[in-house]
Protein backbone atom coordinates (compact mmCIF):
# COMPACT_ATOMS: atom_id res chain seq x y z
CA UNK A 1 0.00 0.00 0.00
CA UNK A 2 1.41 3.45 -0.91
CA UNK A 3 2.20 6.11 1.63
CA UNK A 4 -0.41 8.72 2.58
CA UNK A 5 0.29 12.09 0.99
CA UNK A 6 0.18 15.25 3.06
CA UNK A 7 -2.33 17.86 1.88
CA UNK A 8 0.12 20.67 1.12
CA UNK A 9 -2.45 23.48 1.34
CA UNK A 10 -3.28 22.42 4.88
CA UNK A 11 0.38 21.93 5.80
CA UNK A 12 1.09 25.57 4.89
CA UNK A 13 -1.71 26.84 7.14
CA UNK A 14 -1.73 24.53 10.18
CA UNK A 15 1.18 23.98 12.56
CA UNK A 16 1.63 21.32 15.23
CA UNK A 17 2.98 22.57 18.57
CA UNK A 18 5.39 20.67 20.75
CA UNK A 19 2.56 19.41 22.94
CA UNK A 20 0.70 18.11 19.87
CA UNK A 21 -1.97 20.81 19.51
CA UNK A 22 -2.89 22.19 16.10
CA UNK A 23 -2.67 25.97 15.70
CA UNK A 24 -3.70 28.28 12.87
CA UNK A 25 -3.40 31.93 11.94
CA UNK A 26 -6.44 34.14 12.54
CA UNK A 27 -8.35 35.26 9.45
CA UNK A 28 -8.57 38.90 8.48
CA UNK A 29 -4.98 40.05 8.88
CA UNK A 30 -3.59 39.76 5.35
CA UNK A 31 -4.87 43.06 3.88
CA UNK A 32 -7.51 45.83 4.23
CA UNK A 33 -6.23 46.85 7.66
CA UNK A 34 -6.95 50.59 7.34
CA UNK A 35 -10.61 50.15 8.26
CA UNK A 36 -9.92 48.10 11.40
CA UNK A 37 -9.39 49.66 14.80
CA UNK A 38 -6.12 49.20 16.68
CA UNK A 39 -7.76 46.99 19.28
CA UNK A 40 -9.20 44.70 16.61
CA UNK A 41 -5.80 44.38 14.93
CA UNK A 42 -4.23 43.51 18.28
CA UNK A 43 -6.88 40.85 18.90
CA UNK A 44 -6.27 39.28 15.50
CA UNK A 45 -2.50 38.97 16.00
CA UNK A 46 -0.91 35.61 16.68
CA UNK A 47 -2.13 32.04 16.49
CA UNK A 48 -5.22 30.23 17.76
CA UNK A 49 -5.88 26.57 18.42
CA UNK A 50 -7.90 24.71 15.80
CA UNK A 51 -11.42 24.03 17.04
CA UNK A 52 -12.30 20.51 18.13
CA UNK A 53 -14.71 19.82 15.29
CA UNK A 54 -12.07 20.66 12.68
CA UNK A 55 -9.21 18.89 14.42
CA UNK A 56 -10.06 15.37 13.23
CA UNK A 57 -10.25 16.51 9.61
CA UNK A 58 -6.95 18.41 9.84
CA UNK A 59 -5.19 15.39 11.33
CA UNK A 60 -6.27 13.22 8.41
CA UNK A 61 -5.25 15.88 5.86
CA UNK A 62 -1.84 16.27 7.47
CA UNK A 63 -1.33 12.52 7.83
CA UNK A 64 -0.21 12.71 11.47
CA UNK A 65 -1.17 10.95 14.66
CA UNK A 66 -4.13 12.41 16.54
CA UNK A 67 -3.16 15.25 18.92
CA UNK A 68 -3.13 14.76 22.66
CA UNK A 69 -6.50 15.54 24.24
CA UNK A 70 -6.46 17.79 27.28
CA UNK A 71 -8.27 16.16 30.16
CA UNK A 72 -10.67 18.30 32.17
CA UNK A 73 -10.14 16.36 35.37
CA UNK A 74 -6.94 15.95 37.29
CA UNK A 75 -4.09 18.34 36.79
CA UNK A 76 -3.75 21.36 39.04
CA UNK A 77 -5.48 20.36 42.29
CA UNK A 78 -4.51 22.60 45.18
CA UNK A 79 -7.07 21.56 47.75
Amino acid sequence: MPKMKTHKGTAKRIRVTGSGKLVRKIAGMSHFQAKNTRSRKRRLKGMRAVSGVDQRRMVSLLGIKAPVKESKEGGNDQG
